[in-house]
């Protein structure tokens, strides 16, 4: 395996904007160091002994959350920063997607960019002169080449300093987050692109949030988090680990989401609907709590398949709603109620008991009730609760309105509330391509 790139226990430091910093640069070389005085307070580790080689001809991927030091990564190796400690080494020329049209001059025209952009990524004029009409093709943009850059769209603007990097014909190509510079048709074509380098055996080094991507085009992939290396291999291994580390931190905060909310409801004693304003307003009720306590919620807990607490979940898995309740005194006149709104307020399901022609006969002491949810067929985002135990003719003891918050998670990025079971059929005349086959893979 002969190494395209290859970062041996590389740690990048920066200082942090303080109150003593140095007034001119002659000062701080006349102390001689720019970082070796200043205490951890003053400095931030964007990485911190980060070690991986990716072999020549391969496609690489570098995932994690923001400020987990992705993109420093990527600029070391691209030579625009050095590293405060270990080594760096890239073998063959590189062209980096990282700040695009960065050397691109907003008065002169976007004919002139090219040529100015194409030599500072080691292009001859002859070269450029070469690939011009292919550049201008490739970012769509042959009616406004000659035109200043300064009246170009972000958009096109993007797009053309993308199609020079992407022409440079590198040994290595840097990939920063880059597919976001035109609409969909354009993603494709840079998809396209990637493919042909890959086709020929060049060196990508890719970094992205979009983890189907790393799955389907990384030959292996990397998992950074607050500037260390966490795992690293099969691509999709790393993002499973990934995915499952980013659902354990969303499970933090919904907790703490809930429990704020839960904290500051309307405490016992607190005015209480009449029924028929609850029945008037179930829908437009905002976040709180209601009720007389006769009989009292004690714990709302939502649980998983395997019957763990969990605030958040798989679309289509089971989902579990569990009621704690306490009654003060014996009644036969009680009803249970849950409700489920998404973000924007929208009563995605309702139901109670009554509804469903459970006619109550009695309840005393301490008891539980669980609704239960065979399958979440909910499309992902982040969803409110509602549970209330009530009288039948609506009278509130009890009423929790979007106190408790979860998530769902897919992979499949569908839009609505509802995702129904389905399958798609196709006469024979109908075909797709797999989705490695788009990759090049």
């Amino acid at each position: 395996m002969t190494p395209a790139i290859e970062l041996t226990n590389v740690t990048k430091i920066y200082r942090r904007y303080t109150g003593r910093q140095f007034s001119t640069l002659k000062s701080a070389l006349l102390q001689r160091s720019l970082m070796r005085d200043l205490q951890p307070s003053e400095t931030f580790p964007a990485l911190t002994d980060v070690s991986f080689t990716v072999p020549k001809g391969s496609t690489y991927g570098v995932i994690g959350r923001n400020g987990s030091g992705k993109s420093t990564a990527l600029k070391l190796v691209a030579g625009i920063t050095k590293p405060t400690g270990g080594v760096v080494r890239v073998d063959g020329r590189i062209s980096a997607l990282i700040e695009l049209g960065a050397g691109f001059h907003p008065e002169i025209s976007g004919r002139e960019n090219v040529f100015i952009n194409g030599i500072m990524l080691g292009l001859t004029k002859r070269q450029i002169q070469e690939r011009f009409d292919e550049i201008v093709e490739f970012a769509e943009l042959r009616e406004f080449i000659d035109a200043p850059v300064k009246t170009y769209s972000s958009g096109m603007y993007m797009r053309l300093g993308f199609a020079v990097a992407i022409h440079v014909d590198p040994d290595v190509l840097l990939v920063d987050e880059v597919l976001a510079v035109g609409d969909e048709g354009f993603t494709h074509k840079c998809l396209d692109k990637f493919s042909e380098f890959r086709r020929r055996g060049k060196t990508i080094l890719l970094v992205t949030h979009s983890l189907n991507l790393v799955e389907r085009f990384c030959d292996e992939a990397l998992w950074l988090d607050a500037g260390r290396a966490q795992t690293h291999g099969d691509p999709k291994r790393v993002v499973g680990a990934y995915l499952t580390a980013v659902e354990q931190g969303e499970e933090q905060l919904m907790v703490e989401t809930t429990a704020r909310a839960v904290e500051s409801a309307a405490p016992p004693g607190a005015d209480v609907p009449q029924p028929q304003d609850l029945t008037t307003n179930m829908f437009q009720a905002t976040e709180g709590r209601w009720g007389s306590r006769e009989i009292e919620i004690t714990d709302v807990v939502l649980r998983d398949a395997a019957g763990q607490p969990s605030h958040v979940f798989h679309s289509g898995e089971p989902l579990s709603i569990v009621l704690r309740l306490r009654a003060k005194q014996p009644t036969d006149d009680v009803v249970f109620g849950i409700g489920v709104f998404n973000a924007e307020g929208v009563c995605c399901y309702g139901t109670n008991t009554f509804i469903e022609e459970m006619n109550p006969a009695a309840l005393n002491g301490d008891a539980e009730a669980t609704f239960a949810i065979d399958a979440l067929d909910l499309v992902e985002g982040t969803y409110k609760l509602d549970a209330a135990v009530h009288k039948r003719d609506g009278y509130p003891y009890d009423y929790h309105r979007l106190l408790y918050t979860f998530r769902v998670k897919s992979r499949t990025h569908d839009v609505g509330i509802y995702r129904p079971r389905h399958k798609w059929t196709f006469s024979s005349n109908v075909q797709f391509l797999q989705r490695d086959d788009r990759s090049g893979s």
